[in-house]
């Protein structure tokens, strides 16, 4: 990956905030990864209901790391080639990878779904370990794109540029996915992000479909948390 070190020193002394396509959703995935994991670890696994919406937990975060590579591979990454030739080699490769190991963990989680009972504490726990370490490259993954890659982009495009470059990403997401997003992502944003977000989303989208947003992200907030989004956003109480 062509990263420039002086880039990387010049984007941690900026003293202005720049457009962060990846905080906002990576806080999502890393809230999903640890609450699934935790969900696994805890499972009983000769409750053959527990053991079905655990597994189904993981199939959906499994699903949902699939898209969200996509997304990146369709939008973000051409968009760091045009400018910076190279700069996407290593994670794209890691993307090719995640894939690889999302097939397997989900053959993994319907195997215990279908396990024999002699065979099913071993099984989850192995599951347990293997998604631990799938999570574990993740969270390394992350970091690498939040640092290195929006070095890259801040010093080769405006904010407005990839203002552009995210709407057009969201625009491709369809709704039942955007409101699993919402679900992942609002609750575990700090008050500025969520207000900020939810203000956007009130100004550009639907009132329906913000009403669903809202809908959707009230059951995991606090009650303090959510008067101050409401505080913010002018709600009625």
């Amino acid at each position: 990956m062509n990263i420039d070190q002086r880039e990387l020193r010049l984007v941690a002394e900026a003293a202005a905030p720049r457009v962060d396509m990846y905080a906002g959703i990576h806080k999502a995935l890393r809230a999903l990864m640890a609450d699934t994991l935790l969900a696994v670890g805890r499972m009983d696994s000769e409750d053959a209901l527990e053991r079905a919406q655990v597994t189904q937990r993981v199939l959906e975060l499994l699903d949902f790391c699939r898209s969200h590579l996509q997304h990146e591979n369709d939008f973000i990454h051409p968009a760091l080639e045009a400018r910076a030739p190279g700069a996407s080699g290593k994670i794209a490769h890691e993307h090719e990878e995640h894939v690889h190991a999302i097939v397997a963990l989900a053959e993994q989680t319907t195997a215990l779904l279908q396990c024999e009972p002699a065979g099913r504490p071993a099984a989850a726990l192995a599951l347990y370990r293997a998604l631990s370490l799938f999570i574990a490259h993740n969270f390394e993954h992350m970091h690498v794109e939040e640092t290195a890659h929006n070095a890259v982009l801040w010093a080769r495009y405006t904010d407005a540029e990839l203002i552009a470059i995210h709407d057009a990403l969201v625009a491709s997401i369809p709704p039942d996915e955007m409101m699993y997003v919402l679900r992942w992502m609002v609750p575990f944003m700090n008050p500025i992000e969520r207000a900020a977000m939810l203000g956007d989303m009130r100004a550009h989208a639907p009132a329906p479909a913000f009403a669903a947003a809202l809908e959707v992200v009230r059951p995991h907030l606090s009650e303090r948390e959510w008067a101050k989004l409401g505080q913010s956003l002018g709600l009625a109480a």
